[in-house]
């Protein structure tokens, strides 16, 4: 019991955190993950090197099954805890961080549940529950000790999806240092939603065989990205069929109900279709924050970790109105160390083409119809050229005009949003491709959830 205490103990004082945004959740995750930087608490992945799960955003009972799965592959000793708001966060995480140290918890073993989503097992309960302002803590065990797993460090976006996340190597300091990408290394356990059959244990559907584009017999596994995977858009699931690591067919599932009004990334241009006034400079300060959040999302996946986390530091600070004067040097060395990486363009060249004019027949607007070359490499590096510009604005009192002033993913329409173009281009461009440029290929587009769940869209499958 000793030995188990200190262990605990031991966990709590620099708990590994499993970062889970939903759906409608981004100033929540924005707000955790600066949090967790200051903190110097490393993020985790996956479940199974995680200590204290944090659920950033509001309930979406449609994802209830997909997060209790993520709840239950976590070790003991676990907590797991919500941030419905952005003031939360810092409440909550301490709150986690002292139910974790707590080992009077798991008496006999047993198990609660708060009740979050009305998933938990009968006839499993526990002693107390975790409260800080509004946010609670979902369900709180104390056991023995866990090994745990390496992770980015507390800059990585810590959610490990329905498999392991992105396994990627570090860049280190110089262009070259790396010599791998890092996409391979997934593995996975399943939906369970019964694709393909028969099913193992863990809820992966067993192989079948298919025919391949070769018209060779081979075996196919049906295999689920997301909804909660590390560098993920939130709540979005692509079910794909594999022949060995190759996307033989690509599925998209509607995405859930019940978003924001108003999508935190658009919201200048939300307010300025209203006929709010709003300036060009805010909404640059907005455009440019989400494109350096994109960016970081695909550099992690790329295996840039350092990089990643420059990107979402200037982010961070374009959100708390840092002055152009102090964000435009930095912004233009992150720049050119990212626009000139001849490691990152070698291994990222080729994935993903999507040339303009199949982009603008597809409805696409915003960066990626710009993009020249229509490959990863042209997306992140319109991304880097369109951050220089907005930062150039920030300090432009000029009415914004919704209509000639694109917002971060494309030309704002409220009845069907930029994002919606992007998702239903994703199957077509993941046929085909490995599956760690997959997951390179939705990074790059970075479609925005937030912006179909707001307006109940439903996402045609491709």
């Amino acid at each position: 019991m000793g030995l188990t205490a200190a262990l605990t103990r031991a966990a709590a004082a620099r708990p590994r955190v499993l970062l889970v945004t939903t759906p409608g959740g981004t100033p929540v995750r924005l707000a955790a993950e600066k949090e967790l930087r200051s903190r110097d608490w490393p993020s985790a992945s996956t479940p199974a090197g995680a200590d204290l799960m944090l659920v950033a955003g509001p309930d979406c009972s449609r994802l209830g099954p997909a997060l209790e799965r993520l709840w239950q592959d976590m070790p003991r000793p676990r907590v797991r805890v919500r941030a419905v708001t952005a003031d939360e966060v810092a409440s909550v995480l301490e709150a986690g961080r002292a139910r974790l140290a707590t080992p009077e918890g798991d008496r006999g073993g047993a198990d609660r549940t708060a009740g979050e989503h009305g998933h938990g097992e009968p006839g499993k309960h526990d002693a107390e529950s975790v409260r800080a302002d509004h946010a609670k803590d979902d369900r709180g065990f104390e056991g023995g000790a866990h090994a745990r797993h390496h992770d980015d460090g507390p800059e990585a976006s810590g959610h490990g999806g329905e498999h392991a996340g992105h396994g990627g190597t570090g860049h280190g300091d110089g262009d070259d240092d790396h010599a791998r990408h890092g996409h391979d290394g997934h593995g996975h356990t399943g939906h369970g939603h019964g694709h393909g059959g028969m099913e193992m244990p863990g809820g992966l559907a067993m192989a079948e065989p298919g025919e391949d584009r070769d018209g060779l017999t081979l075996d196919r596994l049906h295999v689920p990205l997301g909804p909660f995977l590390a560098d993920w858009p939130a709540g979005l699931t692509l079910r794909v069929v594999l022949q060995g690591d190759v996307v033989q067919r690509a599925d998209l599932d509607d995405p859930p109900a019940g978003g924001p009004a108003d999508p935190f990334w658009s919201r200048p241009w939300l307010r300025a279709t209203t006929g709010e006034p709003v300036c060009v400079g805010e909404a640059a300060r907005r455009r440019a924050a989400a494109h350096l959040d994109s960016l970081g999302r695909l550099l992690s996946v790329a295996g840039w970790p350092a990089e990643a986390v420059t990107a979402r530091r200037l982010r961070d600070d374009l959100l708390e109105e840092a002055p152009a004067s102090a964000i435009l040097p930095r912004a233009e060395r992150f720049t050119r160390r990212v626009g000139r990486s001849r490691t990152l363009y070698w291994l990222t060249r080729g994935v993903g083409l999507l040339s303009a004019a199949d982009a603008r027949a597809a409805s696409v607007t915003g960066p990626a119809v710009r993009a020249a070359g229509g490959d990863v490499p042209a997306r992140y590096r319109q991304w880097l050229t369109e951050v220089m510009d907005a930062v150039r604005q920030l300090d432009a009192t000029a009415p914004l005009n919704p209509v000639a002033q694109e917002s971060p993913r494309g030309r704002w329409d409220a009845e069907r949003p930029p994002s919606a173009a992007l998702v239903k281009l994703l199957p077509r461009l993941l046929v085909g491709a490995e599956l760690g440029a997959a997951r390179l290929v939705v990074a790059s587009l970075d479609p925005d959830p937030d912006e179909l769940t707001a307006c109940r869209l439903e996402v045609a499958r491709g």
